[in-house]
């Protein structure tokens, strides 16, 4: 019985791989079907090096390598800047390939004319995004003990006056989850339907070109 062969779901003659942070993987899928964007694969490094920046540099320069290896030849870096302080620009300008715009992804969420109009008022806010509610307990409350002492929450966010919730989608339960944080952490509350912002005119970027 002769195998059938599984058609490749490309647009255009090349495949673009975005190497991306973990945090937007939903996002980036997300994006890529709402488009129709097909030439666009995904894989991820870890999400929670978005508290470790150091090793996002090191990471990206190791993936890309592998990626080319892989026959890949049009690829595309799925971060911002993301307090690597310039280090993932030298890897993008290394290997000749191109980031999403901006300091981190609170930015190009909100977009970055949007960010900058309130970048300084934001300063003492606490952002969340979708991803962030979803894994509010794992990135915050257990790593940093506060499940057990909730007397350290002056300690960590005690400089912080509000938290504002970055909504890339309208999900009341994660709303709630946003919600309860700013009332377990003793701060004010907004939140800012933002949608994916920036995120999806970086990937409009990566369509082959006719």
């Amino acid at each position: 019985m002769q195998q059938r062969t599984k058609p490749e779901k490309v647009l255009g003659p090349e495949k673009v791989l975005v190497i991306a942070c973990g945090m937007i993987a939903r996002e980036v899928l997300a994006v890529r079907e709402t488009l129709g964007f097909t030439h666009l694969e995904l894989t991820c490094l870890p999400a929670e090096f978005h508290y470790r920046p150091g090793r996002i540099a090191p990471a990206m320069d190791a993936a890309i390598v592998k990626a080319r290896a892989a026959g890949y030849r049009n690829i595309f870096v799925g971060y911002a800047d993301c307090g690597t302080g310039g280090a993932l620009d030298r890897v993008c300008e290394k290997h000749g390939v191109a980031r999403i715009d901006g300091p981190h992804c609170f930015a190009f969420y909100q977009g970055l004319s949007a960010f900058n109009a309130v970048a300084e008022k934001d300063m003492l806010s606490f952002y969340m995004t979708d991803f962030l509610c979803r894994q509010f307990d794992a990135f915050f409350l257990k790593p940093l003990g506060l499940d057990r002492h909730p007397e350290l929450i002056d300690d960590f966010f005690g400089n912080y006056e509000k938290l504002v919730y970055l909504a890339q989608t309208e999900d009341p339960q994660l709303e709630s989850v946003a919600q309860n944080a700013a009332q377990f952490l003793g701060l004010a509350y907004e939140k800012r339907q933002t949608g994916y912002g920036d995120l999806t005119n970086a990937l409009e970027s990566t369509l082959p070109s006719a």
